[in-house]
C-alpha cells in the first residue's frame, strides 16, 4: 500500500512538471493567469448573479441552483483542504514556476476546479443552444472551460494534477446533488422571490 502510495505521489509530480515546466511558452504564460481568476469563487458567484438579474423566471431558478452547488463545493473543498493539508507544490518542490501571487498554503483539492465544474454544471445541464434548427446542450463547451482553468492552476504553478481532478470531482458531484434536490430547493425560494416580484410591480 506504501510503495502505491508513493508512486501516485511521484506520478503526480510528474505529470505536474510535464504541464508546468514542460509546456512552459509565452503565450500560455500570459492566458493562464487570466484564464485562472474565472475560476473563483466570486467570478461564478457574478456570473450567477447576472443570470439571477438579466435571465428572467428561468434564469433565476438556474442562479440559485448554481450559488447552491458553488456554496457545497466550496465548503466540501476548504473541510478537506484543512483535513489533508497538503502543501502547495512550489512550497515543496523545487524549480516550480510560479506565474501568479499565491497566499493559501493547502493545496488539494481545487476550489478553483471545483467551483468552475459545479457552476459549469448547473448551467451546462440547463441550457440549449439553438443552431441551424438544432439544439446543442451546452454542458460540453462549458465542460472544457472548467477543464481549462482546471490546467491553468496546474500550468501557474499551484496545484497538483490530482488536486484538479478531485477539485472536478467534487464539482461535478455538487452540481448533480442539487440537481437531484432541484425541486424541494427551489420550491421556498421561488416563493420568497414572487412576493418580491408582486411587491416591486406595486410599488
Amino acid at each position: 500500500m506504501i510503495d502505491f502510495m508513493n508512486g501516485i505521489f511521484n506520478l503526480n509530480v510528474i505529470l505536474f512538471y510535464m504541464i508546468n515546466n514542460g509546456m512552459d511558452n509565452s503565450t500560455f504564460d500570459f492566458i493562464m493567469p487570466l484564464i485562472t481568476n474565472f475560476g473563483s469563487f466570486i467570478a461564478w458567484a457574478v456570473i450567477c448573479g447576472i443570470l439571477f438579474v438579466f435571465g428572467g423566471q428561468k434564469g433565476r431558478k438556474v442562479a440559485l441552483l448554481g450559488l447552491a452547488a458553488l456554496f457545497i463545493s466550496n465548503v466540501s473543498v476548504y473541510l478537506l483542504k484543512y483535513i489533508i493539508a497538503e502543501p502547495r507544490p512550489f512550497l515543496t518542490l523545487a524549480h516550480v514556476d510560479l506565474l501568479v501571487p499565491e497566499n493559501e498554503v493547502y493545496s488539494f483539492p481545487s476550489g478553483h476546479t471545483a467551483s468552475s465544474f459545479a457552476v459549469a454544471a448547473v448551467i451546462g445541464l440547463k441550457y440549449k443552444l439553438n443552431l441551424q434548427g438544432r439544439r446543442y446542450s451546452l454542458i460540453y463547451p462549458l465542460i472544457i472551460f472548467a477543464g481549462v482553468i482546471g490546467f491553468s492552476r496546474i500550468y501557474i504553478g499551484v496545484h497538483y494534477p490530482l488536486d484538479v481532478i478531485f477539485g472536478a470531482i467534487i464539482g461535478l458531484l455538487s452540481a448533480l446533488l442539487v440537481l437531484k434536490m432541484e425541486n424541494n430547493f427551489l420550491d421556498d425560494k421561488l416563493s420568497y422571490i414572487c412576493i418580491l416580484d408582486k411587491l416591486a410591480n406595486k410599488i
